[in-house]
């Protein structure tokens, strides 16, 4: 099914984002982060051996911290990636793949989340609003997520392409 990429809010970092509802703990082992989000979409997004999902703070290259949702996972698999990168101005660098696989160790973070659950209904999740229980089901349809980063002991694309736009 084609992907609906969501616009990216061009964000320059300087707004704070809003405070998540529930207490955020610093990641101290978390990579430093750059903004905006990237914009990642997929058809699909499943997990296996879904370990967490937390709300935490990471830091940003410019010495401040920002909440996140951190999902941790042995494997991800996103089926139809597309990820739009951009700064505030200029073009953007669009990747795409059938698929992209996320092996080992996996840790996303995210500023948002939106999809579709299997029964249909609509589901979007963030710092603010994490899901409740810290749990969600192995798989998401029509994913989009606002990508801070990931870390992966392997990361591997089928069909890759990109493009400056």
């Amino acid at each position: 099914s084609p992907l609906i990429p969501l616009p990216n809010p061009l964000d320059d970092g300087a707004t704070p984002p809003a405070e998540p509802s529930v207490p955020a703990v610093p990641d101290e082992g978390a990579p430093i982060f750059t903004q905006p989000a990237a914009q990642l979409g997929g058809s699909s997004i499943s997990f296996t051996g879904l370990q967490s999902v937390s709300v935490v703070t990471v830091p940003l290259a410019g010495g401040t911290r920002i909440p996140v949702l951190k999902l941790v996972a042995d494997d991800i698999v996103i089926k139809d990636f597309l990820l739009d990168v951009r700064k505030a101005t200029g073009p953007s660098l669009v990747s795409t793949a059938d698929r992209m696989e996320l092996r080992g160790h996996v840790q996303v973070y995210v500023d948002s989340l939106s999809a579709t659950l299997i029964d249909g209904t609509g589901s979007t999740l963030g710092a603010a609003t994490p899901p409740p229980g810290d749990e969600l089901p192995p798989t998401l349809l029509r994913v989009n997520l606002g990508l801070v980063g990931v870390t992966a002991d392997s990361i591997a694309f089928v069909a890759s392409h990109q493009a400056m736009k």
